[in-house]
């Protein structure tokens, strides 16, 4: 199979730090490749190899065919790249700032004119096109950040971390965005991440990268199985009725339950899915009533922690590549 996106035993170093220490991943055309990892993970060195932004010290990174290093402006032609921060102007409008780029991707004026009034339209900034960026939310920053990353309309889209610092409602707002870029477009789309549930709605397939290797990937239920079992997570109506929820959980599985008193919730971990209709019986018998009562995989957060023994969003102290600073051009 050819992969839209692919590389073979690429490593980076710099100085005594090893950023890629021999990564293999590809992704095919028309999704979404999550990239997960701790601070300092490789992950933006990634994005800057497969970018033709560094060149790798050894290994083979190919973008729709090309070869990043010998072939490097065929890769620049095929991509979109939204980095970590702001990549636009702050003294020139929304507008002014798309019609820019296009016109520095040699679109004739009329055409870049009419690709920034779409772009404004499609990532609904039509009414703030006429101001500058400094006036914007977060959200609406991101958005234009994306649009500018799509003026070329690249085949293959790079975005790291691209909703950081944003509120729940923006963040749902680019998903969304990202989707219907996939869907209507075929856009290929690479999503470094630190956000699990953001690579869980996602991506087709994720790569978790640790200390610049590879140490898991599929899809998200993939590697939810990987790590075995099932939780079963209990909140009795009465929150004072907890301890016996407990209690009765401890008994029939012979586990120790987790009770979490902020949310009213226990859970505990289950091998015997035939196990469900004891505890209701026993829940019954005990006059507990309750509110919720669900089976379910491991979450990627927890995932993520057997994996690599820490949380996502948890930093090593070490920078993704000395030297080498966080991108911050579309």
């Amino acid at each position: 199979m050819t992969y839209a996106i692919e590389t073979e035993g690429l490593v980076k170093r710099y100085g005594s730090t090893t950023a890629l220490d021999g990564v293999d991943l590809c992704a095919e055309a028309g999704t979404v490749l999550g990239l997960l990892g701790p601070n300092g993970a490789g992950k933006t060195t990634m994005v800057r190899a497969l970018a033709t932004l560094i060149t790798p010290d050894s290994g083979v990174a190919r973008v729709g065919g090309f070869d990043t290093v010998r072939q490097a402006n065929d890769v620049r032609g095929l991509i979109g790249l939204t980095g970590q921060y702001a990549s636009v102007d702050e003294e020139m409008t929304g507008y002014e700032n798309l019609l820019l780029l296009g016109r520095l991707l040699d679109l004739p004026r009329r055409e870049a004119r009419a690709r920034a009034r779409e772009l404004l339209a499609r990532f609904d900034l039509s009414d703030a096109g006429g101001r500058a960026p400094d006036t914007y939310s977060g959200g609406m920053r991101r958005r234009l950040d994306l649009a500018a990353s799509l003026v070329g309309r690249p085949a293959f889209l790079y975005l790291d971390e691209p909703t950081t610092g944003l509120d729940p409602r923006s963040r749902g707002d680019v998903w969304q965005m990202l989707r219907e870029l996939v869907r209507d477009d075929g856009v290929t789309v690479l999503l470094t991440t630190q956000y699990l549930d953001e690579a869980d709605q996602l991506a087709n397939d994720i790569v978790v990268i640790d200390h610049g290797r590879v140490i898991a990937n599929g899809s998200s239920d993939q590697l939810k199985s990987q790590v075995g079992g099932q939780s079963l997570e209990i909140r009795p109506a009465d929150p004072g009725r907890l301890p016996d929820v407990v209690g009765i959980l401890r008994e029939l599985t012979g586990r120790e339950p987790v009770p979490e008193s902020e949310r009213g919730l226990v859970t505990v971990a289950v091998t015997d899915e035939d196990l469900l209709p004891v505890v209701v019986r026993r829940l019954d018998e005990a006059g507990i009533r309750a509110t919720e009562f669900a089976l379910r995989l491991p979450s990627l957060d927890e995932v993520f922690m057997t994996l690599t023994g820490h949380r996502s969003q948890d930093s090593d102290e070490r920078d993704d590549g000395p030297g080498e600073p966080k991108e911050k051009a579309a």
